[in-house]
């Protein structure tokens, strides 16, 4: 028992010192748990030297890792991004695992070693790249979708494939014909069987341990699930990790499946940095050091051949250029699930062990230098962008009353309220991608950057009624308010602003005709809260519109000593009370009190 409490304690030692420090010099969290790894395992300080617990420690890891995955599988998910997944995620797969296949062959190695290789080295790291897009705020792009979609049918390829490799090579003797098929047929069948009668026997069990209201057992039963099934598929010779899959595939479709999410999204990340610290610390890094050049190279044909195969891939899909470059920089690294694949052909003597041990490295150090590829890659599109960038539109023959700067979901409902009562506007954007969107439905918006006086000026803003203020962007703001007030002073304007704190930047420049975005939203939810707690209507609407006037004054005297953080803190407090005294002097004046107004 001390011995796994010390290995587990070395674990979350090194990931807590070494993860941070990765993070901070923006390495990536999962680099920072490789390394992490490296330094607890046989080639670092030899912490934890015993090969049998780096073992267990990953295949733990890819379990879990492999369950989550199913976990997030839904069909409806699946169904609504088929085409991509089958577009794009088919001809990437394919077309990578031939050239490096080729690659491979060419190499001396054998035909069924080389379509194992080709085929594990097309698959990316479903982790890795995930936290990129996560870090660069890329998910909901369509760089990100793509690569999302890409990764999704990745993640389902490496099922298949692992129940092909004891096919593929035998300990023993080949296997006749016969047996290949017997042994495809129990697997197609042992697969269905937990589809079809799996949530049939796991909704009952859920049931039952739902109305204990036992939230450790409810995490017990899940996991005796995922464990169960991973056991059941490995006694007839599939993979663990296909047993987990299916585990997670089972519970994505039960009721409870947002409760489950809830139990085990704490460990989900702790989970996944145990499998890649396992993986830091099965790196040989004696046969790095043996022959650096050699897997530099190997490394490099991987990354380029990947990298060349997704750019050519993206333009046919329709990508614009830049998100070609970084579409194939996110997916040119080797992925985690290649140390099982290969761990599996080793064991059915697909290929040999040295073979294994040299491509192991080769992904983790495709993995170590992904974040140099992304950041070559995002200045080639900075350098392409700067000598390609695109000319505003021309603003030729526009006298509308109104111009508004920003026409994103702000600008849009301003927008048609103005175009349904008759006034017409000169519309700014500075977003292509919505402009084109917004040109299909029938809108007129300019490109070009609204805080340029030329443009301004294009837009006959000298002889303009009104310019409304809609950007996105706070510094964006004040810039196009501070031109508009030097050059047109005669403008009125209207601006959006996000908090308080841009509210007294308005302020401080004499525009006092601005609207907070969240407030009036906040407030009408206020509104209805009352309404539902006992309050009639105009009573509720009342204290709204009381609410709103106090807090419009208080905004006022809040921005006069905003700089002074006591007499602001007692002001605050002072127009809480001055708050609450309001509203009971409204409530004692009513005619009807809330509470016999409910009955």
């Amino acid at each position: 028992m001390e011995v796994i409490l010390g290995g587990v304690m070395v674990f979350l030692l090194a990931a807590v010192v070494i993860v941070p420090i990765a993070k901070r010099l923006r390495l990536g969290s999962v680099l920072g748990y490789l390394l992490a790894g490296l330094a607890i395992g046989p080639w670092g300080l030899s912490i934890i030297p015993d090969g049998d617990v780096i073992l267990h420690f990953a295949e733990f890891g890819v379990v879990l890792l492999l369950f989550l995955i199913g976990l997030e599988l839904k069909p409806a998910r699946l169904w609504e991004l088929r085409r991509a997944i089958l577009g794009a995620g088919v001809s990437q797969l394919v077309a990578s695992a031939l050239v490096l296949a080729a690659f491979a062959y060419a190499f001396g190695l054998g035909l069924r070693s080389a379509v194992v290789v080709g085929l594990v080295l097309a698959l990316s790291s479903t982790a890795f790249v995930l936290q990129l897009l996560e870090e660069r705020q890329w998910i909901e792009t369509v760089t990100g979708k793509t690569a999302f979609s890409v990764l999704l049918f990745q993640d389902i390829a490496v099922i298949p494939l692992l129940a092909i490799i004891p096919i593929l090579g035998s300990r023993t003797t080949p296997l006749a014909p016969a047996e290949v098929w017997m042994n495809i047929a129990q697997a197609i069948a042992l697969v269905g069987a937990i589809l079809v009668v799996g949530p049939r026997l796991a909704r009952p069990l859920f049931r039952i341990v739902a109305a204990s209201r036992s939230r450790e057992l409810f995490t017990a039963l899940s996991l005796l699930i995922v464990i169960g099934l991973a056991l059941l598929v490995d006694a007839v010779g599939l993979s663990m990790a296909l047993g987990a899959f299916m585990g997670g595939v089972l519970l994505a479709e039960s009721e409870y499946r947002h409760e489950l999410e809830i139990e085990i999204e704490p460990f989900k990340g702790l989970l996944m940095g145990l499998f890649f610290m396992a993986v830091g610390m099965s790196m040989d890094v004696g046969l790095c050091l043996e022959a650096p050049l050699t897997i530099l190279g190997l490394t490099a044909v991987v990354m380029v051949s990947k990298f060349g195969v997704l750019f050519v891939l993206a333009g046919r899909l329709g990508l614009e250029n830049h998100q070609r470059w970084r579409l194939a920089a996110l997916l040119c690294q080797g992925g985690e699930f290649g140390f099982v694949v290969f761990g599996a052909a080793a064991a059915a003597d697909v290929m040999q062990q040295s073979i294994v041990d040299l491509l192991t490295a080769v992904i983790v150090v495709s993995m170590i230098l992904t974040p140099v590829a992304l950041g070559a890659a995002e200045a080639v599109v900075k350098w392409r962008l700067g000598r390609q960038a695109r000319e505003p539109d021309v603003i030729d023959g526009a006298r509308h009353p109104v111009i508004i700067a920003g026409f994103g979901r702000f600008g849009q409902i301003v927008g048609r309220l103005l175009n349904a009562n008759g006034f017409e506007t000169t519309v700014i954007d500075h977003d292509p991608d919505q402009i084109e969107l917004l040109r299909r439905f029938g809108h007129t918006v300019y490109y070009g950057d609204a805080t340029r006086l030329d443009l301004l000026r294009a837009a006959a803003a000298g002889s303009a009624r009104l310019l409304v203020v809609g950007l996105d962007d706070p510094q964006a703001t004040l810039r196009l308010v501070d031109l508009a007030r030097e050059h047109f002073p005669q403008l009125p304007m209207i601006v959006r602003v996000r908090a308080r704190t841009q509210a007294y930047e308005m302020l401080d420049r004499g525009v006092e005709c601005f609207e907070r975005e969240t407030f009036a939203a906040a407030l009408n939810t206020g509104v209805k809260a009352l309404t539902n707690l006992g309050f009639d209507h105009d009573r509720a609407h009342q204290a709204g519109l009381l609410f709103e006037a106090h807090d419009e004054q208080t905004l006022l005297e809040l921005h006069a000593v905003r700089d002074d953080q006591e007499k602001l803190l007692s002001m605050v407090a002072a127009a809480r009370s001055d708050l609450e005294r309001l509203m009971q002097a409204e409530a004692a004046s009513s005619v009807v009190p809330p509470a016999q107004a409910a009955q």
